[in-house]
Parts: C-alpha cells; sequence; structure tokens
C-alpha cells in the first residue's frame, strides 16, 4: 500500500499543524503573562516560559524571535482585540445607552479573564520596539475614541448641559485607569466585582459637574 500523501490529505495535514502552532504560541503567551505580571519583564527569560509549558529554550525560536518579539505580539494582540471587540460592540446599532453598557462589560470581561495581560500593559509598554509600541497606541487611542463617540451620544440624548469631545476624552481615559487598576486591588468574588466595576464605571463616566 502506498504511503505517499495525496493532494487531498496534504491541506488537511498543514491545517492540522498550523492549529498545533497557533495552539501552543497561545499557552506560551499565557505563559509569558503570567510570568512577567509576577516578575516584570526583565525578570523572565524566553527559558523561564518555554520551561513553564514544557517546551524547551530553543524550540522558543520556532514561535518567537527574541522575549522583545514575544512581549510584541502579546501586546499588540491584547490591543487589536480590545480595538475589534469594541468596534463590534458598535457595530451592534444598539441604543447609545445600551452600547455603553456593552463596552463597559465588554472591557471588564476582558480584565477578568485576562488580568496578567492587562498588568503586563500598564507596566512594560516601554520595553516593546518602537514600530510595535506605536502599534499598540494607535490601536488604543482608536479604541478610546470608540467609547468616546458613544459617550456624547449618551450624554446628547440626556438634555443636560454639553460635553466637548475633550471633556469625554479625559473621562473615558479616568475610566480606563479605574478598571485597569483592577489587577492590584485586593482579592474579591468575581461577580461581586463585575457588579462594583460596572457601576463604577458607568458612574464615572456619567458623574454630573458641580
Amino acid at each position: 500500500m502506498s504511503t505517499q500523501s495525496t493532494p487531498s490529505s496534504e491541506p488537511v495535514a498543514r491545517t492540522r499543524r498550523g492549529q498545533a502552532k497557533a495552539a501552543r504560541r497561545a499557552e506560551l503567551l499565557e505563559a509569558a503573562a503570567r510570568l512577567m505580571a509576577d516578575r516584570g519583564f526583565a525578570g523572565v527569560t524566553l527559558e523561564d516560559i518555554g520551561g513553564a509549558v514544557g517546551v524547551s529554550g530553543p524550540a522558543m525560536y520556532r514561535h518567537f524571535s527574541s522575549k522583545i518579539d514575544l512581549l510584541d505580539q502579546m501586546l499588540v494582540d491584547i490591543s487589536q482585540r480590545l480595538h475589534d471587540g469594541g468596534a463590534e460592540v458598535v457595530g451592534r446599532a444598539e441604543s447609545p445607552e445600551q452600547t455603553l453598557r456593552d463596552l463597559i462589560g465588554f472591557h471588564i470581561d476582558v480584565l477578568v479573564t485576562k488580568p496578567d495581560l492587562i498588568a503586563v500593559q500598564d507596566r512594560d509598554l516601554s520595553s516593546m520596539t518602537p514600530d510595535a509600541n506605536h502599534q499598540v497606541r494607535s490601536l488604543q487611542r482608536r479604541y478610546v475614541e470608540q467609547w468616546v463617540d458613544v459617550l456624547l451620544a449618551v450624554h446628547s440624548e440626556s438634555g443636560t448641559a454639553e460635553m466637548t469631545r475633550e471633556e469625554a476624552r479625559v473621562r473615558v481615559h479616568a475610566t480606563f485607569g479605574l478598571l485597569n487598576s483592577s489587577h492590584r486591588l485586593p482579592p474579591y468574588p468575581r461577580a461581586a466585582l463585575r457588579e462594583l466595576l460596572t457601576s463604577m464605571a458607568w458612574s464615572a463616566l456619567l458623574a454630573r459637574r458641580s
């Protein structure tokens, strides 16, 4: 019996290899985020990260050219996820108020499920290469503007005093500061924390000026 691959089997094999490589990459990024959140970027080596998931040091270079390359990919990934998730929420064409609530919920979901990534982004952004840093900051700015557009629409519907785009941007940044610090908070039940953060974010975004 011939053991040669048939044309139809070769794409399947390539797909499986690609899926396995993607799964291993995701596993390595998760381990890297966990270790870097605990020790800091400077306190972790590629060998440490590989060892956490049973990958030898040399094999790490099949996925990342260096520790900085890993950091670049990790933080670009999370920034892209936030931007794309925000765009998806806005694209549902709900009412402005519901859209803002959904943006808050989406952001908190990411914080709850990826706290290590948020911690690394908060602390180690300056360790990235200039090009990746620029990409992350561009994604972050566009994500902020998604929120600003929705916040201005909510405020307009409320009939209260006019809010400038600059003020809306300050409110969004301040809210992100509040939410993104959640990994430094004392232990608290997850469901209760989600509810508390949601309420605080809504209040911060729409707080009346004295």
